[in-house]
């Protein structure tokens, strides 16, 4: 179990290889994670609302330091972190 922050990537990464050779897609329900196998499948909850989503780890990354994953635009629309960024 890891609790930490987690942003979302920007719509300008859609269409781009990830490192897993799958194409961004933003209304996917995906994630990158710096160290779990590429098809491992996660569940994420957004702790300031308790909105949850599955997601499958396709990328790598976060690049910031302090954040545990970058998720889909989709998952971010799910997770109701648009507005915040990061959550």
């Amino acid at each position: 179990t890891y609790t930490g922050q987690a942003s979302y990537y920007a719509n300008s990464f859609h269409g781009k290889l990830t490192a897993s050779g799958e194409k961004y897609d933003k209304n996917a329900l995906t994630c990158a994670h710096r160290t779990l196998p590429f098809n491992t499948y996660v569940r994420v909850t957004n702790l300031s609302n308790n909105k949850s989503v599955t997601l499958k780890v396709n990328d790598r990354g976060p690049f910031s330091k302090t954040r545990i994953l970058d998720v889909s635009y989709a998952a971010a629309v799910k997770l109701d972190m648009i507005r915040s960024g990061v959550a």
